[in-house]
């Protein structure tokens, strides 16, 4: 399947390319389709083939495993016909944005696939939560695509110095990643974002009432999403966006509109939580213990940048609570992993119980 084939046109735009044609080379000689999935609804989906949009059944991939269930942004091999038709596999994925679920199992779903821009909708007319935004900041890094964080709603804050101070406290809280002011209802910033997603494959991410679906209407440049009024007394909204939504964009680059979302869980996100905190990682590199929990340790830089005015307690603490998360959560998966937790918090405990024991006989 060359450059100049006519499937390989049609599938372009989309973002097909001769990386994604040769490793479909065993499923074309046996006879499949290339497509990618733009939509998927309780175990089909639509998918774009050069012989236009066909809805495919996904049982044949493994269902029971949320991390290899068919998603929106897969490349898939589906049958050439047949009444229904079937998606016999999905391609190596590039990138995927995972969350754990909400089960008891602690198991990763996958949000969307194959993205090169994870776009972070924070809407400004409620209180910034900087937390949140290096929580999903955290995921769009371990997912492999790049993260952009975009401040919506940006007509709200008429005041340019007020807009710059917002934009300046989430830069300081996403290092290395571009934030943006952005106003989807007069267009203010529109140019900028596009000039950075207007390429490649971006997923749109947020809670409800952030203005995605507003969002992507603008960049669409017509009305595709439905739109709902946010509640003026906290900014939520409700799921207007109930599906993961594959959309070409006129300027070039395919969007991914996702359902707001009220809770995002890292699953084994150790990496990203690093990318975010990178500050706090070089730091903990000159701690005088390699295993320092930057808490009461001796000769822990990290602590002294806290107490020095160099680092903000806020980072520090949002910090501990996403490795802790993230450990607890690869520990229910990992026995290793769990093994080497249940023996730190004894060592911990065994320290404190000295400590204490030592206290105790210096007032005796």
């Amino acid at each position: 399947m060359t450059s100049t084939s006519p499937v390989f046109s049609a599938l372009a735009p989309l973002g097909w390319d001769e990386a994604w044609a040769g490793a479909f080379d065993s499923y074309a000689a046996a006879g499949l389709l290339p497509g990618r999935v733009v939509r998927v609804d309780r175990g089909q989906c639509d998918v774009v083939t050069a012989d236009g949009t066909v809805r495919a059944d996904t049982e044949f991939v493994v269902p029971r495993d949320p991390m290899k269930v068919v998603c929106t942004g897969d490349w898939v091999a589906v049958d050439p016909d047949g009444d229904p038709r079937y998606v016999r596999a999905y391609l190596p994925r590039r990138t995927a944005f995972v969350r754990s679920t909400s089960s008891k199992r602690s198991e990763g779903q996958v949000l969307a696939a194959n993205v090169d821009h994870a776009v972070l909708v924070v809407s400004l007319a409620a209180e910034l939560d900087l937390g949140r935004v290096e929580r999903f900041l955290a995921l769009a890094w371990e997912s492999g695509a790049q993260p952009v964080v975009v401040l919506g709603k940006a007509d709200l804050v008429p005041d340019p110095v007020t807009l710059a101070h917002l934009v300046h406290d989430v830069e300081t809280s996403a290092p290395g990643v571009p934030v943006l002011g952005v106003s989807a209802l007069h267009g203010d910033g529109l140019d900028a974002l596009l000039a950075r997603v207007g390429s490649g494959t971006s997923v749109l991410l947020g809670q409800s009432g952030a203005g995605k679906s507003t969002l992507a209407n603008a960049l669409l440049g017509e009305d595709v999403m439905d739109v709902r009024a946010a509640r003026d007394v906290d900014g939520k909204g409700r799921h207007t966006t109930t599906t993961r939504n594959l959309l070409v964009l006129p300027s070039g680059g395919v969007l991914i509109d996702t359902p707001g979302l009220r809770g995002v869980g890292l699953f084994d996100a150790a990496s990203g939580v690093g990318q975010v905190f990178s500050e706090i990682e070089d730091l903990a590199g000159r701690c005088r213990f390699h295993d320092c929990a930057h808490e009461a340790e001796p000769g822990c830089a990290v602590r002294s940048a806290v107490d020095g005015g160099e680092l903000p307690a806020r980072r520090l603490e949002s910090y501990r609570k996403l490795m802790r998360e993230n450990q607890w959560i690869v520990a229910k998966t990992d026995a290793r992993v769990r093994a080497e937790r249940g023996r730190h918090w004894r060592r911990k405990e065994t320290e404190g119980r000295a400590a204490r024991e030592l206290k105790r006989a210096r007032y005796q």
